[in-house]
């Protein structure tokens, strides 16, 4: 077993990154933590970004941990410094101010950001995002003053965001290259009935559409989509996914392959560098082989497993997936993926606000997807870890109880 690290560095200042820092302290690590983040504020939470901050922007609640406990526990913090370069020779991580950290273990945390579109025009508007905190300010800021809002992409974000436009009696035209909301992580079923649910409140929602051009005058924007139909908007915001920030492990020779390519246990192909969270592709068995996911679940997750390795108990990430998205009135969440699913089962009432949807890959649950439902999203993550059986009456029955299952 090779020697334990007493100096470790971590790049990034999300959840990935300050988990792993605080369980390394869990787990009585005495050496050195120093997180960098390129950010300036105190590291927080980003999925309240779209959600609760918009709602009311009182930061206050962001934080992921108190501003005191990074000195209470030791963690020395860079923030609004760049890591941008790593000199593996020296083992030292070169940083946007000159500086340079010494590590006997380096952690890439390094996130993920949001994805440009080529569109013309698109540089010549003021656009809107939210994937920082600095983003949601932006938006916040402009929140009353606007009248409608184009969203190009219908995945997670862009339909949070729209539910609380609408909430707000701003009109939202969404625009969707593919032929459903959500179509990357969602079936079907679930994904009609989210159709319904946006379509009620007067979203309008474009499918296979993209937007062509961009022509902006007297503070407004003419967005032109692929059909011909041209939308008049006092904003545009890009909710069209996110890439994996990979360029630092990449200019430093490590395999990177839609991200950072790591083993089961979270080591790149240098065994002093590890990768977690957005930014780290990893051998998953629910996926059945290598993937990348984003999500705060996968991020603390395998924050826990870097840290018991580098603190002498090693164990592989087998961790089930989870995902959740507030969608107005609609909480989601899933449990396992379901990617290659070729079957689904209803549980529930579609008709109403409370359903579960059960995907099967090869006569085998791989994932439930539940609507206002946390009891049988909770009892699908065990269900799913434990590689229980569930057959396809019994999730049907909703007289029968999943819990009896376990």
């Amino acid at each position: 077993m090779p020697e334990r690290p007493r100096t470790i560095v971590i790049v990034g200042s999300g959840h990935a990154g300050v988990e792993l820092a605080a369980h390394l302290r869990q787990r009585n690590f005495d050496g050195a933590i120093t997180i960098v983040g390129d950010e300036p504020d105190l590291p927080y939470q980003r999925p309240p970004l779209s959600k609760e901050f918009l709602k009311s922007p009182d930061d206050s609640g962001l934080p992921l941990k108190g501003e005191a406990l990074y000195a209470q526990k030791d963690i020395g913090l860079k923030l609004g410094v760049r890591a941008v370069r790593i000199d593996r020779a020296a083992r030292e991580v070169v940083l946007s101010d000159g500086g340079r950290l010494a590590y006997d273990h380096l952690a890439l945390a390094t996130g993920a950001r949001n994805r440009t579109l080529p569109i013309p025009g698109l540089d010549g508007v003021p656009v809107l995002a939210l994937r920082t905190l600095a983003d949601a300010r932006r938006l916040n800021a402009r929140l009353d003053g606007l009248s409608h809002v184009t969203v190009i992409g219908g995945g997670f974000i862009g339909l949070e965001v729209a539910a609380l436009l609408r909430a707000r009696g701003v009109e939202v035209d969404v625009i969707e290259a593919m032929d459903r909301l959500m179509a990357r992580v969602l079936s079907v079923p679930s994904s009609a009935w989210f159709r319904r649910f946006h379509d009620t409140p007067g979203t309008r929602l474009h499918f296979q559409k993209t937007v062509t051009g961009i022509e902006s005058s007297g503070g407004l924007a003419t967005v032109s989509l692929s059909d011909g139909l041209v939308v008049e908007t006092d904003a545009i915001l890009i909710a069209a996914g996110i890439v994996p920030n990979t360029e630092l492990a990449s200019e430093a020779g490590l395999t990177v392959e839609n991200g950072i390519v790591v083993d089961e246990h979270l080591l790149t192909s240098d065994p002093t560098i590890s990768a977690l969270g957005d930014a780290a592709v990893y051998p998953n068995a629910f996926a059945g082989g290598m993937t990348r996911l984003e999500s705060v679940q996968n991020a603390v997750d395998q924050a826990k497993t870097i840290a018991a390795r580098l603190t002498g108990e090693p164990a592989p990430y087998h961790a089930v997936p989870w995902f959740w998205s507030h969608q107005g009135s609609a909480r989601l969440q899933i449990a396992g993926l379901s990617n290659g699913h070729d079957d689904a089962v209803v549980r529930g009432d579609m008709d109403g606000e409370k359903f579960s949807v059960f995907l099967y890959r090869g006569g085998r649950l791989a994932a439930v997807e539940t609507v206002n439902n946390a009891g049988e999203h909770m009892a699908a993550r065990r269900l799913i870890g434990a590689g229980t059986d569930v057959p396809k009456d019994v999730a049907a029955d909703m007289s029968r109880e999943l819990k009896s299952l376990l």
